[in-house]
C-alpha cells in the first residue's frame, strides 16, 4: 500500500487497530421492500413495507438515508433531509417503483452519484439534484404502470420536473479530522434562473433497537447549550458513548422519536406523542405540536432555510465529534469552536490527501476523462457498503416459525437457514436496487475494491465463508429473497486472486488461504452431491444468475417435465475445480500434505471436462456442427435434446481455463508421474479436450476444456459482430436470434428466446434484468481473464480473425485488450463529446452540469451500449476500474515473460500513445 497519508491510515487500520473506518457510508439507500422488514403472510416485501410508510414506520433491521453515513453497528445515523417548500413531505430518501409499479421491475427515479471516497472514508463526495418544483411521486408511478414492458420507462427528466434548470445540486463532503472527529459541508448550488429557497435538515438519530427488545437501553438525543449561541446536539448511547452534532448557523433544532405513527398508518394510539414522521409533519404540515418542546429524542434534525442566488451557492458546515474535548485538535481548543480556520484547512487537506492516494492507484497515462471513470467507479464502489443486519433465526421467530417443530407454520422465505446472524459491513450491489448482498455479486467487487482496499476485499471474502453465512452443509447463501438459491461457484477464483495480489504486494497469508480452502471444500462438496444428479459430471444449478437466458425457467419446473444438463452449470464446476487447484497448489508449495489435492482436483477437472465436451455417441453439450454448447434436456422417456440457444451459457466453457507454470510438479516430480499414469490409463478423457500435459510457452501447462480446434470455433462466434462481438463488449445472446429465434414447442405451447438487445420483454425473475441480449461487465470481465490465459499458453503464434471476417490477425492478448477498450469506451466520450452509457438522454450528454458525472448501470445495451437494468450498480460494473487498470500497467511481452502474474503485479505502465497504438493493434491480411 503506498506511503500517502491515506495509504498510512490503512496501514494504522490493519495494524494498529486505529478505527479510521468505524464511521463511513454504511446506510442503506432503501431499507424498506426488503425481506428483513417483511412481516407479511405471503411474502409481499414491496407491498407490506412500502416507500409511503418508511417516513412513518420504524425500521426493524437497519436504517437508510439521503447521502448518510453511519457507525459500523449503525447504532447512530446521520443524513441529509430536504424540503423545497413544494413537496408533500420532506426527502428524506430516495424514491422509486416497486416491483409491480415498475415496466422494468424496480427502479429508483432519482439522480445523485458518488463521486469521491478514500478507502477509509476519510474523505467522500456525493451529489443530489434536487428538482425546485413539487417531486411527481403519483405521476411516475401512475405512468410507469400503464407502460408495457416493451415500452420505455418513464424517467425522472421526462417529467419536466428539471425544466429551466429549476433544481439544486447538493453536494455532501465528508472529511476526518480524526476517527471519531467528522466534518460535514453541505454546499448547495441553485442552478435556476431564479433565486430560489431551500430547507436543508441535516438529521441525527438511532436505530430503533428498544422497541423490539424489553433488555435494551433506550439512547437519547437532547440539544446542548453552547457558548456563543451555536447550536448543537449531544448523543448518548451505551454502547458507543457520547457524541456532539455542532450546527453552524442552524435556524432551530427539533427533536422527535424514532418511533412507529401507528395513528396514521394503524389507526391506533402512538407509545409516544413524537414519532418518527413528527419532523416532516411539523414543517411540511406546519404540526408545532409535532415536535417535542424539551429538546430531547432519539430523532433530531438541525434546520436551515437558506435562499440562494441565480446560479449561486450557499455552504452549511456541521461537525459529528466524540463528546471529550480532549479530541478537538490543538487549534480548535484555542478557538473553542468547531468551526475556527482549522474547519475548511482540514476538509482541503483530506482532498488533497484523497488526489496523491488515487494517483498512486490510477495510471498516470490514462487520460483525463478516463481518470474521473475509473475514480468514480472505485468511488462508488466504497459509497456501496453498507451495514447488513439479519438474524434470521429470529426472523423466523418473529414469523411465528420454528423449524424443528415438524408441523410448525412455515415462513414465506429462507426456513431453512436459521443459523444464519449477519451483522457487518458488506459491498452491496446497489444500494437502492439491491440493499441486499449476493454472494456472486460480491466475488466480482473484490476485483475492483481489491484495487484501493485489498484488506477490506479479503474481509468480504471471508465473511461468506463464515459458520454463521455458509450454510452447514456448505452451500454459499446467495441473496435473502431465497438464500438457497444457486449462484455460480466463483468465490475460490476470487480468493486465489486475492492471495496472489497479496503474495506479488509482499507476502501472501497462507493461513488465511487454507482456511479458506477447508471452507471451500465444503462448498465443492455441496455442488457434487446436489447438482450432479446423475453422478456423472453434468451438472445442473438452475438460473445461475443468468435469470431470463433460457428458454425456460430453469430454476422451475420444466414444462416437459426431466430435467437440463446446464453447459453454464458445468463450465463454473470446471472453472472451480481448477481454482481449487490453484489453491492446492500454492498450499502444496508450503506443505506437503496438499499434494493429493492437487492431484484430486486435477483429476476431477478432467472428469467434469470429458463430460462437458461429450465425444460419445449420446447427445452432449458440444455441437460438433456448429461449434458451440447448448444446455441438454433429458426428458423422462429417456431422450435428449440440445437446446440451440447461442447464450453466454454456451460461451462459458470458454472461461473455464488456467494455466500453470510447473512449480509443484517440479518440487513433486512423484505427482507428475502419478498424472502421466492415470492419463495413460484413460485416454478418453483428453481426446475431445486440451491435454494437460502437452507444454506451452514458458514452460506453462494448460487446463482447458477446450482443445485448439474447439477454442478457434467458439471464438470465431464471439468475436462475430452478428453474433456476440458489439462495439460495447460481448453480448449475452447472439445477435443471430434477433433473425431467427429459437423456438421450442411443448404442450401445446411456444417457448422462445429472440435477441433482445434492451430491457426484458418477460417478467421471469422479476424482470428487472435481461440476460437475452445485453452487455453484463462481470462476465465479459471473465471472458477477457480467460484470453490472457490462453495467450500466456499459446502466445503470439495463435492469432484469430477480430472481428470476424475483417481480415485483422490478432493475438489473444490483442483480442483482450480490444474487449477491455469496447467495454471502456460505454463510459468515455467519443469523438463528438457524447457517452454511450447515457445513450440519447440530451440532459447528460450536453449540459456541463451532468455530462462528467457517471452512473455505473446494471447492464448495457447490446447495439448502442446505453445504461439499462439497475442505475448504482457500482458493484459488479464497478469492475472496469480493474480493467483500465490492467491494461495500462501490463504489457504482452511481460505476460508471456511472468504468466498470470502479470495480471496481479504492476510491472510498467504503457504512454498513452502505446495505448492507442495497441487499440489499433492487429495485422490486415
Amino acid at each position: 500500500m503506498s506511503k500517502t497519508s491515506e495509504g498510512l491510515r490503512l496501514e494504522a487500520e490493519r495494524d494498529q487497530k486505529v478505527a479510521w473506518k468505524r464511521w463511513g457510508p454504511y446506510l442503506s439507500e432503501r431499507q424498506w421492500g426488503t425481506v428483513r422488514e417483511d412481516y407479511s403472510q405471503d411474502g409481499n416485501a414491496w407491498d407490506y413495507f412500502n416507500h409511503d410508510q418508511a417516513r412513518s414506520r420504524a425500521y426493524r433491521w437497519g436504517e437508510d438515508g439521503l447521502a448518510g453515513i453511519s457507525d459500523d453497528g449503525q447504532k447512530l445515523c446521520f443524513a441529509l433531509a430536504l424540503w423545497n417548500g413544494q413537496d408533500p413531505i420532506l426527502k428524506e430518501r430516495l424514491f422509486g417503483l416497486t416491483n409491480s409499479e415498475g415496466n422494468h421491475g424496480e427502479d429508483v427515479k432519482e439522480y445523485y452519484f458518488y463521486l469521491d471516497s478514500t478507502p477509509t472514508h476519510s474523505y467522500m463526495k456525493y451529489l443530489y439534484k434536487y428538482p425546485q418544483r413539487a417531486y411527481p411521486y403519483d405521476q411516475l408511478v401512475s405512468t410507469n404502470r400503464n407502460r408495457t414492458r416493451n415500452d420505455f420507462e418513464y424517467e425522472l427528466l421526462d417529467t419536466g420536473v428539471f425544466n429551466d434548470d429549476r433544481y439544486f445540486d447538493v453536494f455532501v463532503e465528508y472529511a476526518k479530522e480524526a476517527p471519531e472527529n467528522i466534518l460535514v459541508k453541505i454546499t448547495v448550488f441553485n442552478r435556476g434562473p431564479e433565486p430560489a429557497t431551500l430547507h436543508v435538515l441535516p438529521t441525527l438519530w438511532f436505530r430503533n433497537e428498544w422497541s423490539w427488545s424489553g433488555d435494551v437501553v433506550r439512547p437519547n438525543l437532547k440539544e446542548l447549550s453552547t457558548e456563543g449561541g451555536a447550536r448543537a446536539i449531544v448523543a448518548w448511547h451505551p454502547k458507543i458513548g457520547d457524541r456532539i452534532l455542532h450546527c453552524e448557523g442552524a435556524e432551530e433544532l427539533l427533536f422527535t422519536e424514532n418511533e412507529t405513527n401507528n395513528e396514521r398508518l394503524f389507526h391506533s394510539p402512538n407509545r409516544t406523542p413524537y414519532v418518527k414522521d413528527g419532523i416532516n409533519n411539523y414543517l411540511v404540515n406546519g404540526r408545532r405540536e409535532a415536535v417535542n418542546p424539551d429538546k430531547n429524542g432519539t430523532k433530531a434534525a438541525a434546520h436551515y432555510r437558506i435562499t440562494v442566488g441565480a446560479g449561486q451557492s450557499q455552504t452549511l458546515r456541521l461537525r459529528l465529534a466524540e463528546a471529550a474535548p480532549a479530541t478537538l485538535p490543538s487549534t480548535e481548543k484555542k478557538q473553542s469552536v468547531p468551526f475556527g480556520s482549522g474547519f475548511d484547512a482540514t476538509m482541503q487537506a483530506r482532498q488533497k490527501e484523497a488526489d496523491e492516494f488515487y494517483a498512486t492507484v490510477i495510471p498516470s497515462s490514462l487520460t483525463a476523462d478516463a481518470t474521473n471513470v475509473m475514480r468514480q467507479a472505485l468511488g462508488g464502489m466504497l459509497w456501496t457498503k453498507q451495514f447488513y443486519f439479519y438474524d434470521v433465526d429470529r426472523w423466523l421467530a418473529e414469523h411465528g416459525a420454528d423449524p424443528f417443530k415438524a408441523n410448525g407454520r412455515t415462513a414465506p422465505r429462507n426456513d431453512h437457514w436459521h443459523h444464519m446472524y449477519n451483522a457487518n459491513i458488506i459491498s452491496m450491489p446497489d444500494k437502492w436496487e439491491y440493499p441486499w448482498y449476493a454472494a456472486w455479486d460480491l466475488a466480482f467487487h473484490i476485483f475492483a475494491l481489491t484495487l484501493v482496499d485489498p484488506d477490506f476485499g479479503k474481509e468480504q471474502l471471508d465473511l461468506m465463508l463464515r459458520g454463521s453465512y455458509l450454510h452447514p452443509n456448505g452451500q454459499l447463501p446467495a441473496y435473502e429473497w431465497n438464500f438457497g438459491d444457486v449462484n455460480p461457484p466463483v468465490h475460490a477464483w476470487s480468493t486465489i486472486f486475492t492471495y496472489r495480489l497479496e503474495k506479488a504486494r509482499g507476502k501472501g497469508d497462507l493461513d488465511w488461504l487454507e482456511r479458506s480452502f477447508h471452507k471451500l471444500l465444503l462448498n465443492f462438496t455441496w455442488w457434487v452431491n446436489r447438482k450432479d444428479r446423475s453422478g456423472k459430471n453434468a451438472f445442473e444449478g438452475g438460473f445461475l444468475g443468468l435469470d431470463n437466458i433460457g428458454v425456460f425457467d430453469r430454476s422451475a419446473p420444466l414444462p416437459t417435465g426431466g430435467h437440463l444438463e446446464q453447459a453454464d452449470g458445468t463450465a463454473w464446476m470446471a472453472l472451480f475445480c481448477q481454482n481449487m487447484l490453484e489453491i492446492a497448489v500454492q498450499l502444496a508449495m508450503e506443505k506437503p500434505a496438499y499434494v493429493d489435492m492437487c492431484a484430486k482436483f486435477l483429476k476431477h477437472f478432467l472428469w467434469i471436462a470429458a463430460a462437458l465436451v461429450h465425444g460419445g455417441g449420446d447427445v452432449g453439450m458440444w455441437d460438433e456442427e456448429d461449434g458451440f454448447f447448448y444446455d441438454v434436456l433429458r426428458l423422462p422417456d429417456g431422450s435428449a435434446q440440445r437446446l440451440k440457444v447461442r447464450s453466454l451459457v454456451g460461451l462459458l466453457p470458454l472461461c473455464a481455463v488456467t494455466v500453470f507454470e510447473g512449480e509443484v510438479v517440479g518440487k513433486y516430480p512423484e505427482l507428475g508421474e502419478h498424472l502421466r499414469r492415470f492419463l495413460a490409463a484413460r485416454p478418453e478423457l483428453t481426446t475431445f479436450i486440451h491435454d494437460p500435459v502437452k507444454v506451452g510457452c514458458g514452460g506453462r501447462r494448460l487446463t482447458s476444456v477446450l482443445n485448439e480446434t474447439k477454442l478457434r470455433r467458439v471464438l470465431a462466434k464471439m468475436l462475430d459482430e452478428n453474433e456476440f462481438l458489439s462495439a460495447h463488449g460481448i453480448r449475452a445472446l447472439s445477435r443471430y436470434h434477433a433473425g431467427h429465434p429459437y423456438v421450442f414447442r411443448a404442450d401445446h405451447q411456444d417457448y422462445s428466446v429472440s435477441y433482445l438487445p434492451g430491457e426484458s420483454d418477460t417478467g421471469m425473475f422479476g424482470g428487472n434484468s435481461n440476460w437475452r441480449g445485453p452487455i453484463w461487465m462481470p462476465v465479459n470481465g471473465l471472458i477477457i481473464r480467460a484470453l490472457l490465459q490462453y495467450y500466456s499458453y499459446y502466445g503470439n503464434d495463435f492469432t484469430v480473425e477480430c472481428p470476424t471476417g475483417s481480415g485483422r490477425q490478432m493475438n489473444l492478448y490483442q483480442v483482450a485488450e480490444e474487449l477491455s477498450r469496447r467495454l471502456n469506451n460505454i463510459f468515455l466520450k467519443d469523438k463528438d463529446g457524447r457517452r454511450p452509457v447515457y445513450g440519447g438522454t440530451r440532459k447528460f450528454q450536453e449540459d456541463p452540469q451532468w455530462r462528467d458525472y457517471l452512473s455505473f448501470f446494471e447492464y448495457f445495451h447490446g447495439d448502442n451500449g446505453a445504461g439499462l437494468g439497475a442505475s448504482h450498480q457500482t458493484g459488479w460494473t464497478g469492475i472496469i476500474a480493474r480493467g483500465m487498470h490492467l491494461f495500462a500497467t501490463t504489457t504482452a511481452e511481460q505476460v508471456l515473460a511472468i504468466g498470470k502474474a502479470a495480471g496481479v503485479t504492476e510491472v510498467a505502465e504503457k504512454s498513452r500513445s502505446a495505448q492507442a497504438g495497441a487499440a489499433a493493434g492487429g495485422n490486415t491480411r
